[in-house]
């Protein structure tokens, strides 16, 4: 379908100073209007970020997110541009981060929806960017968080792994990950041939951990921005103009 063809997603990731603060705080009311409103956006989520680049319990007050999904990158430059909330980041935020992908596959939901359709590209090579996002069972809570640092600790060691941030619509129940790697295959090895990676994901399975979950893959198209000082990815990955 040429729907997902252009289909694009887009992650900002916007750190306040501390003094705005509370400012971070009120818009994640303020910003839900003219999401609704704005042009050619099918799918948003305003997000709180943790410290560590994965599933955090302490989050960071200062960092926050906008996960989007648009018809076009014209109907994003022109949000991006113009919006009110493009604005209240100029003011208010010191840095903004934005990274811009196109979906390759997506499986399971986001608040019953399939935001990024049912795309399933197996032969893109290149750097590949991914979400992992879930709904923790308030009883499976703590098997959920006593492995938590393990796995960021295997991620963040694990070959091709580039950079990660750690996203979420609500503490300790409603988390993401979004992650970035030097191809398909380095993401495929961390998630299925390391041992240790595959039990707990066996047990989420087993013991029903997740209440509504999705996995989803892209490819990255542009960078700009920066975060703690610059881009992230800048000198690690060629990016194709898109």
């Amino acid at each position: 379908m040429t729907y997902f063809a252009t289909m694009l997603v887009s992650l900002t990731v916007v750190r306040y100073r501390k003094s705005f603060v509370p400012f971070a705080l009120l818009s994640m009311a303020v910003h839900r209007l003219p999401l609704m409103l704005a042009r050619g956006c099918s799918f948003w989520k305003l997000l709180g970020s943790g410290r560590n680049g994965t599933f955090d319990l302490t989050p960071d007050w200062q960092q926050w997110g906008l996960m989007a999904v648009w018809d076009s990158r014209e109907d994003f430059d022109e949000f991006y541009k113009s919006s009110f909330v493009a604005k209240w980041w100029k003011v208010f935020a010191k840095e903004q981060w934005t990274i811009l992908c196109q979906p390759l596959q997506s499986h399971g939901k986001w608040d019953g929806k399939e935001p990024f359709g049912k795309p399933d590209n197996t032969n893109y090579k290149g750097p590949v960017a991914v979400l992992t996002r879930a709904t923790i069972r308030v009883t499976r809570l703590k098997n959920f968080w006593s492995h938590v640092d393990e796995v960021a600790d295997m991620m963040t060691s694990a070959k091709g792994y580039i950079t990660s941030i750690g996203i979420g619509e609500a503490p300790i129940y409603r988390q993401a990950t979004f992650s970035i790697w030097e191809s398909l295959d380095d993401v495929k090895a961390f998630a299925y041939r390391s041992r240790e990676h595959a039990e707990v994901i066996k047990k989420t399975r087993s013991e029903a951990w997740y209440s509504e979950e999705l996995f989803a893959r892209f490819k990255p198209v542009a960078t700009f921005g920066s975060l703690h000082g610059g881009d992230p990815l800048k000198g690690l990955v060629k990016f194709e103009q898109s």
